[in-house]
């Protein structure tokens, strides 16, 4: 077999995380059966632990597998082996719907596609993780407009998308991410659609983010993007290659 036979979980797999730890995986596989007798692993044993209040890239080429990675870090998919934390929840062994209430409430997405309602404010995009948790319409406004505030877009609330610049939809989006007060909030190559000025102005905003007291994951290819980060995993190979403290 390719992948770790399926035993008893060891004692290690079964010890939840420490206090002060947001993220552990133990083991983590990620096997796409590809056809008959044809499976791809995406992901190999992959073990970590993320304190509170870290800013970690995870970087790799493409095919590392460390989109696959994102996607269970982010309660997107599940691990076909392993076990997965999540601010002391197991959600590794959660249903569809457990999942769904966990990505609402304890992480924040920012994609490089932006993900705005085009037909909606700002204000309004920012307002949609609270309206899924049944937040009152007053306290999600003021809290969206606390969200803006944050990423000094209070003068540009009532503007649609498509009456930003590509940074300023950015901005939204983190905004949007920070509504609902998450434990980590998950970039994946969130300057991929912005020239390099523009996109070093969101990474300042990251910066601020994380000395606010934010986690911060960030997904990227991009050297100079994962050097903002103060903690580094390497991925290669649906493996961690290298684990590096950048400062």
């Amino acid at each position: 077999m390719t992948m770790a036979s399926q035993v008893a979980p060891s004692l290690e797999e079964t010890i939840g995380p420490a206090d002060g730890i947001v993220i552990k995986t133990h083991d983590l596989w990620k096997t796409y059966e590809m056809g008959e007798a044809i499976a791809v692993q995406a992901l190999c044993g992959v073990s970590f632990e993320i304190e509170r209040g870290e800013y970690v890239a995870i970087m790799g080429p493409s095919g590392s597998g460390k989109s696959t990675l994102m996607n269970l870090i982010g309660c997107l998919d599940t691990p076909s082996q392993g076990r997965y934390w999540l601010n002391g929840n197991l959600v590794s062994e959660l249903s569809d719907d457990e999942l769904a209430h966990i990505r609402n409430k304890e992480i924040g997405f920012v994609f490089q596609t932006f993900n705005l309602l085009a037909r909606a404010s700002a204000l309004h995009n920012v307002e949609l993780p609270l309206i899924y948790s049944g937040v009152t319409a007053l306290e999600r406004r003021e809290r969206a407009e606390e969200a803006l505030r944050k990423v000094e877009l209070a003068d540009r609330m009532h503007h649609k998308p498509n009456e930003l610049s590509g940074g300023q939809r950015q901005r939204v989006a983190v905004a949007r991410a920070l509504v609902n007060d998450p434990s980590i909030i998950l970039a994946d190559e969130p300057t991929g659609n912005l020239d390099t000025a523009t996109g070093e102005e969101i990474m300042k905003l990251f910066d601020r983010l994380h000395e606010g007291g934010n986690n911060i994951v960030l997904v990227t290819h991009e050297h100079d993007i994962a050097a903002h980060a103060h903690r580094i995993l390497h991925i290669r190979d649906g493996r961690i290659d290298r684990d590096e403290r950048v400062q």
